[in-house]
Parts: C-alpha cells; sequence; structure tokens
C-alpha cells in the first residue's frame, strides 16, 4: 500500500500489551470497529493462544504487526517470516545485520511488510554508551534505516524524534512506524524515553503510530482510540 493512500484509521497501530490472549480479545471487542490495526508481541507470544490470536484478528479484517525483533541466523529468520507471511501477518521487525535483513525480505510473501528495528525508544544516550554505540543517535538510525532499505526491507521502527531527518535523507518509499507516542494528557513515560505526541509525530513524517498503555489503560479505550484517530487525521490535513 502506497505511502500517500493509508486510511487515516489505520495508522494507528494499537498495542495489545496484555498478559493473555483472551484479555486481549476482550480489549478488541471492547474497541470494535474503529480499532484497525493492532500489534501483538513478546507477552503475549509467552502466554498460550499467540497464533490463535493473530488467526481471530485477521478473521475479524483487522491488521496485525507481529513484534517479536528477530534475531537469530538468517535461515531461521527466514523461515518465521515465511510462516508469517503464510498466515497473514501484515507487519513484522527484526533487528540483526544484513544478511538477516536479507533473508527476511526475501523470504516475504503476500502483503508482509519488513520492518528493521533503529534504537528502541526505552533507550537514550547513556543506554547507547552503555551498549558500545559511540555515534550520535540519530547518525545510528539513519545509518540502520539506509541498510535495511539496500537489504529490502519496506521501512524502519524509529522514535519520532528521528522521522524528521529520515524523512529529510532516505527515500520516500520508506515506511516509518513510531513507538513511544504519548497524548499531550498523558505522559506518564515509564520506561520510555525518547517519546513524541501523536501530532508531532505525524508533522515530522510518521506513517503508523503505535499506541499501548494511553489506550489499555483508559476508562473508555474505544474513545480514547477515536481521540488519537482524529488528532492523526487532523494532523493529516495540516501535512497535505
Amino acid at each position: 500500500m502506497s505511502r500517500a493512500v493509508i486510511p487515516a484509521a489505520e495508522r494507528l497501530i494499537i498495542a495489545l500489551d496484555l498478559p493473555t490472549a483472551e484479555a486481549a480479545q476482550a480489549q478488541v471487542a471492547r474497541i470494535g470497529e474503529p480499532g484497525r490495526f493492532y500489534k501483538i508481541g513478546l507477552e503475549l507470544l509467552m502466554a498460550p493462544g499467540f497464533f490463535d490470536l493473530l488467526d481471530v484478528l485477521k478473521r475479524q479484517g483487522k491488521r496485525v504487526f507481529v513484534d517479536l525483533k528477530f534475531f537469530d541466523i538468517p535461515e531461521t529468520v527466514a523461515r518465521a517470516i515465511r510462516n508469517l507471511s503464510e498466515r497473514g501477518a501484515d507487519f513484522a521487525t527484526l533487528h540483526g545485520n544484513q544478511a538477516m535483513m536479507e533473508a527476511a525480505a526475501s523470504a516475504k510473501s503476500g502483503n508482509m511488510k519488513i520492518l528493521a528495528v533503529t534504537a528502541l525508544t526505552s533507550l537514550d544516550r547513556g543506554d547507547l554508551d552503555d551498549l558500545g554505540f559511540a555515534c550520535d543517535v540519530g547518525e545510528l538510525v539513519l545509518s540502520r534505516a539506509r541498510r535495511a532499505l539496500a537489504a529490502g526491507c519496506d521501512g524502519v521502527v524509529s522514535s519520532g524524534l528521528e522521522v524528521e531527518r529520515l524523512r529529510a535523507e532516505a527515500p520516500d518509499r520508506l515506511i516509518c512506524v513510531t513507538p513511544g507516542i504519548r497524548p499531550v494528557d498523558n505522559r506518564s513515560d515509564g520506561d520510555q524515553k525518547r517519546v513524541m505526541t501523536p501530532a508531532r509525530a505525524m508533522a515530522a513524517g510518521s506513517d503508523y503510530l503505535v499506541v499501548g498503555r494511553p489506550i489499555r489503560d483508559a476508562a473508555d479505550p474505544r474513545a480514547m482510540v477515536e481521540a488519537l484517530q482524529a488528532e492523526i487525521a487532523a494532523a493529516l490535513e495540516n501535512r497535505a
């Protein structure tokens, strides 16, 4: 799907950061029709019913982002991506070197998009120093984005703080998925250190925004989803 024609409601990816597949399905039911795109990740993978949940979401016509950040030998990564493609997953993430990214890109099929993780939004400058990355965070993100595109990946997962620079220097076909999104009135960041509001992230050039806790912890999750989608739509109008 072209970046320009992504429906506004599908640009919000709702993270189902919940302990069980049953809890996740209940949340999907509470949100109802406004929820178009869901992310399922490591927490749910450790509970029974992960792939049943994926199948249920696809039968309901939802788009699904499988966020498992694969990191393994290229052949293993390729087989995992091939299996996910056959189950109808729309997005999948991976860390890794050029060979891993190339293997993932070559193994995808159907509508699957491969996203390379750049720098987690829970990491700040001090964390990157501890991990041995002496370069600037923005330079690290740009380097990984360039390598991902060269390997055949479709896009990256990147903090909104780096998206504007990605848009200025990377090809327009790059899909930018931005986590660490916090509404203005919900800035309890917890372990997220590099965060941004929905409007600012969209103005910077993000294509999709991943929101978890602000929706999960809202008194009315459906109302929160609708409010976020309205903010995204307004930001898109201003960006046009």
